[in-house]
């Protein structure tokens, strides 16, 4: 019998992708006419190989000796290039990819699943290879042929990597902020000058060439982010190979993801070509940006799941104390997974991170069926898939310390790493509060509702399905959101409406993770063995503990409560 990973669980993602969302149908569409369960499962297997041969066993390394400046250049450990170099070989960069351009044409809920693995197994040295892919994914939508020619296959080829430069020093994530000045040149190119902060690979050797996708303003262009425009900066000229006045002016060193370079960069007069046209720099970036947070939102699950999951092998195999019943001081301690406590923190990290994993493969597999109603309903999800497990799934690696005692606060155990990692995903690609505003203000107000009003249509749908005791609340909670809604925008005024947004997306966030345990509960229907005791377990666990956590947020709501925006900032202290 193999041993059971510790990085991720197969079987789960079997069970979802197969026995809940059918993958497999999804070869009767022509686009992936040349797949099979077979194919699917060997992309798999190859994942789960590599991530556990090549990049676990530097994660803690790639922690504990962070990439470092001298002045010239950066020095990262060198199983970081060599994993990189064993995930290129292997064809998954372009798996999901036009066959067109070398790909192999992947449905994208089986390729989310297979990077999966990689961000459980190092988040690290998985990051430059998920900035790479939607710096690519952007130029295949957006760039002319030659760009895609000269960019996009040195980076599926593996030899360049990609990252996406928005944020500057004074303005975070303010981008109508950015000045970031491109100045036209006589031939057709621009200059670029100015300050990038927080980019995530913005220098190393791991690569020939960095591509950067850099926004910044045109001279004479209008403020705010209609005046913004996307350009392609190369680190190297591509034809001399020379440094294209891309500076690195230093690194950021992060409390997690340490071994992710993070750079602040100094365009000085960097030769640069312009994505599409002038103007629209900001319209591109979100394709990016939006795959990004799914990513984002991913790599939070992957790392609450295999927190979760060394958690629980430590809880069987730690003896600790005696059942509360024994009253024989010489009796042999028991695991202490048979502690009610430890079991608490168990099955609630279970039913975060199954839940989020199955939302994050949900959100995925809506791109493999494109329509307008999947497109909208996606629109709506992605703050939820960004949000939701960078706060939930993060709360089960901060069970996972917990369940480790005094061992899980040391580096001698790997669960704090996580932890630590984990948290940055609440700050990457628009904070959880920007993912607030986002949801309430704007996702589901678009179109008259249209798209609350979808994904509430769906999540009834199921509920109506499952057995009442459990339907029944999930029913309830759906229309208790819908009133909120409607009773939240009734006068019009988005300074009322959003002061407690925060509030709006947790609630929202559990409603949406109610809703995937019950079809996840309908899917195991019939289902006998552990596993599919345990599917039924989570769900009945998270619809009676978790989903009334969002009474008292819809209270909040409700009251039309609005301390945070009158208080005076004086009154902190």
């Amino acid at each position: 019998m193999a041993a059971v990973s510790k990085v991720l669980s197969r079987r789960d993602l079997d069970f979802l992708l197969y026995e809940w969302l059918g993958a497999e149908s999804l070869t009767a569409r022509e686009r992936f006419a040349e797949h099979s369960r077979e194919t699917f499962d060997a992309f798999l297997d190859v994942s789960q190989q590599i991530a556990e041969r090549d990049f676990a066993p530097h994660n803690r390394a790639g922690d504990l000796t962070e990439p470092t400046f001298d002045g010239e250049k950066v020095t990262i450990i060198p199983e970081v290039s060599r994993a990189l170099r064993v995930f290129a070989e292997s064809g998954l960069p372009a798996a999901g990819m036009d066959a067109e351009h070398g790909g192999l044409q992947l449905p994208h809920v089986v390729q989310r699943a297979c990077f999966l693995w990689f961000q459980a197994a190092n988040t690290a040295t998985s990051a430059y290879a998920m900035l790479t892919a939607g710096n690519a994914h952007l130029l295949l939508t957006h760039g002319t042929e030659e760009q895609i020619r000269r960019y996009v296959h040195p980076m599926i080829e593996g030899r360049f990597t990609g990252t996406m430069c928005l944020s500057e020093p004074q303005a975070g994530s303010s981008l109508s902020d950015v000045t970031t000045k491109a100045t036209p040149q006589a031939d057709g190119t621009y200059r670029i000058d100015g300050g990038k902060m927080w980019i995530s690979g913005g220098d190393h050797e791991l690569s020939e060439n960095i591509i950067h996708l850099v926004l910044a303003r045109v001279e004479g262009a209008p403020a705010g982010v209609k005046g913004l425009s996307l350009f392609i900066v190369p680190k190297r000229n591509l034809e001399t190979g020379e440094r294209n006045g891309v500076v690195l002016a230093g690194l950021n060193h992060k409390m997690g993801y340490r071994g992710t370079t993070n750079a602040v960069l100094a365009f000085e007069g960097a030769a640069a070509e312009l994505v599409g046209e002038e103007g629209r720099g900001l319209a591109y970036m979100f394709h990016m940006m939006n795959e990004a947070r799914i990513g984002v939102g991913s790599g939070a699950v992957a790392l609450g799941y295999t927190g979760y999951l060394h958690a629980l092998a430590y809880a069987r195999e730690r003896l600790q104390g005696r059942p509360v019943s024994g009253k024989d001081p010489l009796a042999a301690p028991v695991p202490i997974v048979e502690h009610p406590d430890v079991r608490r923190m168990l099955l609630a990290s279970k039913s975060y991170v199954e839940g989020g994993l199955a939302l994050v493969l949900y959100a995925a597999k809506l791109l493999d069926e494109p329509s307008p109603e999947n497109d909208l309903l996606l629109d709506v999800l992605t703050p939820i898939v960004k949000a939701w497990p960078s706060q939930w799934c993060r709360l089960a690696d901060d069970h996972a310390i917990q369940v480790h005692g005094g061992y899980g606060y040391t580096r001698e155990y790997p669960v704090e790493q996580f932890y630590r990692d984990n948290r940055l995903n609440s700050i990457h690609e628009g904070t959880d509060g920007i993912q607030a505003l986002d949801l309430l203000g704007r996702k589901v107000t678009m179109r008259g509702g249209a798209g609350l009003g979808l994904l509430l249509d769906r999540i009834r749908a199921t509920a109506s399905k499952a057995p009442a005791e459990l339907g029944g609340p999930v029913l309830s909670a759906a229309d208790r959101l819908a009133a909120t809604t409607a009773k939240l925008w009734a006068t019009g005024d988005p300074s009322s409406a959003l002061v407690n947004a925060t509030a709006y997306l947790d609630a929202a966030g559990h409603l949406v993770i109610a809703w995937l345990w019950l079809e996840q509960l309908l899917a195991a229907e019939g289902g006998e063995g552990d596993f599919y005791q345990g599917k039924r377990l989570a769900a009945r666990y998270f619809v009676t503990h978790e989903l009334p956590r969002i009474g008292p947020m819809l209270d909040l709501l409700d009251s039309g409560d609005t301390l945070l925006r009158d208080m005076d900032d004086a009154w902190l202290g």
